[in-house]
């Protein structure tokens, strides 16, 4: 009798396992149960239809050759039968038989397995607060709220949003909204930064300072919704908070997921205290006649160890294809070890990434953590459209091995390179020096002869052995606005680029003092005053420190990033710069 595989998910995991069994082994009865009616879409580009990139919502169904995943698709093409609309409400293990509802009329039915495939995914994780049941107030899990939000918004009827959460699909959304159909858009966040846990506070900072820029995007940081009020009509109509209220026509809950793991967990296998179904390195379940893949699943960080919730389409997909490999084989072999953490995503113009550990989640995981922040062009620095790209790389301090890259720039696809690159590593534990002498495909309109991530590590490498001592730009602006008596800031670009910093702030310590010059003027550098040295990128003012330490002074700090970070960061040292 020919292998009797049941799948329940039809959304990334669940469709890439199948697929895969049948072109393994052809002769496999699959069927796939999912209780939508629409099935296999790419739900990642839901704010890319509603922002207009995406045109149809097909599109997000639809194969690279046009051709929509539905039932007929599968069955025609795969050789899958698809029962959409079904649900499925038992898991009888001793009879190794699904038990099935079907969603429009109730009607029961049950379906025997030889092997199960649990490709749930995820739930929305809605805050249970006054007035969330009016209508107008959605998240966005599926193509229904994604078709549901085009179409108000397409119809004039949302003239001011809100959305809840600044997670990456939350401010996708907030950029779809505002940047294609005009609509006035408020971002509730809890926390004090935007991508909490995905990001560190300064490299945040610099992607909250570009969404501040953007017309008709207004951000609540460390603020928490208490309520919804609704028109009379059922319909929302503001959003209350700290006393306050703010129109919303429309409220995007993008408030988190929670993995469906409920299913599984009523079914008896191990699922995780923090949500999630326990799996091995073959994608089998606690019973091994049962796999489950995607979002469901616990993912284990190749850096830290430990549990690490990921909801990534692309991770759906690669362990959906390990899951139908193993399903194919008597005895599994295909294995998916875990992940690296990385993500990328577009807020308006700029680009942000991260592979591997944030500063908090790696002193978490029991490492020392030690960072630095780089900026240099993310092309050779005399090609014509070179940008600045503003990495920030951490290590442990013990080891030296490498353990988290993220960073923002306004040219994707530079990021892209150096995150992949890094994510590409991390599961090998690479040192400072893997990373310093890290091979990149050079060019001129590609990268610098020294990458930036060359760069990166030599800068951590330096910290760590003492020949770098920094501060953040934080750090700065806090000593420039409260300086401590006789603090100098030597400012050692050229006569033209600090002049204008002199005459502003003279009064406050600055002093030009060009490093090209340094090594002949060091009578011109106070050896009983407090230095902060300042350049444009942190680069030159880094060569100052190296010849003022060499000459014995003992009271020098580089400003990390230099300029070009105190500007990213937001607040201006000279108004000049506002």
């Amino acid at each position: 009798m020919s292998l009797r595989v049941v799948i329940i998910g039809a959304v990334a995991a669940g469709p890439k396992a199948g697929c895969r069994l049948k072109r393994l082994l052809p002769e496999a009865r699959v069927t796939m149960v999912d209780r939508d009616e629409v099935i296999s879409y790419g739900g990642c580009g839901i704010p890319y239809y509603v922002g207009g990139d995406v045109a149809e919502l097909n599109g997000l169904r639809s194969t690279s050759f046009h051709m929509v995943r539905d039932e007929e698709f599968f069955r025609g093409a795969k050789g899958i039968e698809v029962l959409a609309g079904w649900r499925a409400e038992e898991i009888d293990r001793q009879a190794k038989e699904v038990r099935l509802s079907r969603v429009r009329d109730g009607e029961e039915k049950t379906l025997p397995y030889d092997r199960l495939v649990l490709a749930t995914g995820t739930r929305a994780a809605i805050p249970p607060l006054p007035g969330v049941e009016l209508e107008g107030i959605l998240p966005v899990a599926d193509l229904h709220q994604a078709r549901y939000i085009k179409n108000a918004v397409a119809h004039g009827k949302v003239e001011r949003a809100a959305v809840l959460g600044t997670g990456p699909t939350g401010l996708e959304m907030a950029e779809a909204l505002a940047d294609l159909w005009g609509v006035e858009v408020d971002i509730f966040e809890l926390e004090n930064q935007i991508l909490p846990g995905l990001l560190d506070p300064e490299l945040a900072r610099f992607a909250e300072n570009h969404l501040a820029q953007q017309d008709g995007i207004q951000l609540f940081l460390g603020t928490r919704v208490e309520g919804f009020e609704g028109d009379g009509q059922g319909r929302v109509r503001a959003v209350r908070f700290n006393g306050q209220e703010r129109p919303a026509d429309l409220v995007i809950m993008a408030t988190g997921v929670r993995p469906e793991d409920s299913l599984a967990a009523a079914a008896g296998l191990e699922v995780s205290p923090r949500g999630g179904i326990v799996v091995n390195e073959f994608l089998q379940t606690s019973d091994p006649e049962i796999y489950a893949a995607g979002d469901c699943v616990v993912q284990r960080c190749l850096i830290s160890g430990r549990e690490l919730r990921l909801a990534s389409g692309s991770v759906a997909n690669r362990q959906g294809r390990v899951v139908g490999t193993n399903l194919a084989a008597d005895k599994p072999k295909a294995r998916f070890k875990g992940v690296s953490g990385s993500w990328i995503m577009k807020i308006f113009e700029l680009t942000t990434a991260k592979a591997g550990l944030t500063t908090a989640s790696a002193q978490a995981a029991g490492f020392d953590p030690v960072s630095a922040l780089v900026v240099q062009p993310d092309r050779a620095h005399f090609y014509p459209e070179n940008e600045m790209l503003y990495l920030k790389l951490i290590a442990d301090r013990k080891s030296g091995r490498v353990l988290g890259l993220q960073g923002v720039g306004p040219h994707g696809d530079a990021l892209a390179g150096r995150i992949n690159a890094v994510a590409a590593l991390l599961p090998s534990k690479p040192l400072l020096e893997d990373l310093s002498n890290l091979e990149v495909a050079y060019a001129p309109p590609y990268a610098s002869a020294m990458d930036v991530l060359n760069a990166a590590a030599n800068t951590v490498e330096n910290v760590l052995e003492g020949r770098l001592e920094s501060l953040s730009p934080e750090e700065f602006s806090a000593r420039l606005h409260h300086p401590e008596a006789g603090t100098v800031f030597l400012d050692v670009r050229s006569e033209a680029n600090s002049k204008p910093y002199v005459d502003a702030l003279a009064d406050r310590g600055w002093r030009p003092l060009p490093q090209e010059t340094l090594a002949d003027r060091l009578d011109e550098a106070p050896r009983d005053k407090p230095l902060i040295l300042v350049c444009n990128s942190g680069a030159r003012s880094y060569e100052a420190q190296v010849t003022l330490k060499a000459a014995g002074f003992k009271n020098t700090v580089n400003l990390s990033g230099g300029v070009a970070a105190v500007k990213k960061w937001g607040e201006p040292i000279i108004p000049e710069e506002e």
